[in-house]
C-alpha cells in the first residue's frame, strides 16, 4: 500500500512540472480511458442481463406447439376417455393441453358412451377436467345428440355440464333447447335448465 502511495506521489510531482498544455492533454487522455473503461464494464453488465433475460424468457415460455395430440386416460384396465387434437400446444409445465379440431370418446365399462367433436378443447392434467369450446357436437346412446357452446367433463363419476345454446335431439322424435344441460355420470340421463323448450314430433308413416 505504501509503495502504491509513493508511486502516485511521484506521478503527481511529475505532473506538476508539466506546463498547462501538457496537463490538459494528460487529463484528457485519462478522461477518455475512464470513459472507455466505464463503457466496457457497462456493456458487460448489459450483456449479462440480456443473457439472463433470454434464459428467463425460455424458462417461462408459455407453450410448446404440437401436431396430432392424443390424450387418453386408463386406470386398472378401464379406459375413461380418449381425445385427439389435429393441432395444439402444451403449457410450459405440460399440465394443460389446448387442442384444435377435437374429436374423442368418453367410456363407461370400456364401452363408448359419449362421442364428441369440437373446434377447440383443453385438458387439465392436474384436475383431470376436459373442456370443449365452440361448435361442440355430442352423440349419446339411443340416437340422442347435443349441440352446445361449451362442455365440461370432470370425471366419469361426475356430471358432465353443457352450457350455452344447448340443442338436444332424439332422432326425429324430439328437440329440446336450453341454456344448460346436465348429463348424468352414467351418460344415460340428463336434465335441462334455463329457458327450456321441448318439441315432440309425431312420426307419420305412409
Amino acid at each position: 500500500m505504501k509503495k502504491f502511495k509513493r508511486f502516485l506521489n511521484r506521478i503527481y510531482e511529475k505532473f506538476k512540472k508539466f506546463d498547462k498544455r501538457k496537463q490538459i492533454y494528460v487529463i484528457s487522455i485519462l478522461a477518455v480511458i475512464l470513459v472507455m473503461l466505464w463503457a466496457f464494464i457497462s456493456a458487460g453488465v448489459i450483456t449479462s442481463n440480456f443473457n439472463r433475460a433470454q434464459l428467463k424468457n425460455k424458462e417461462n415460455e408459455q407453450k410448446v406447439d404440437a401436431i396430432g395430440i392424443i390424450i387418453t386416460e386408463t386406470k386398472e384396465g378401464r379406459k375413461y376417455f380418449e381425445i385427439y387434437g389435429e393441432t395444439g400446444h402444451y403449457s410450459n409445465d405440460h399440465s394443460i393441453a389446448t387442442l384444435n379440431n377435437v374429436i374423442g370418446n368418453f367410456y363407461k365399462d370400456n364401452e363408448v358412451s359419449m362421442s364428441f367433436q369440437s373446434s377447440k378443447g383443453t385438458y387439465d392434467e392436474n384436475t383431470g377436467v376436459i373442456t370443449l369450446f365452440d361448435n361442440t357436437y355430442i352423440v349419446l346412446k339411443d340416437e340422442i345428440s347435443l349441440k352446445t357452446d361449451k362442455l365440461t367433463w370432470s370425471g366419469s363419476d361426475k356430471e358432465t355440464i353443457a352450457e350455452g345454446n344447448v340443442v338436444i335431439k332424439k332422432g326425429n322424435d324430439m328437440q329440446s333447447t336450453a341454456k344448460k344441460c346436465i348429463i348424468g355420470a352414467g351418460y344415460d340421463k340428463f336434465r335441462i335448465e334455463g329457458n327450456t323448450s321441448t318439441k315432440v314430433f309425431e312420426n307419420k308413416k305412409k
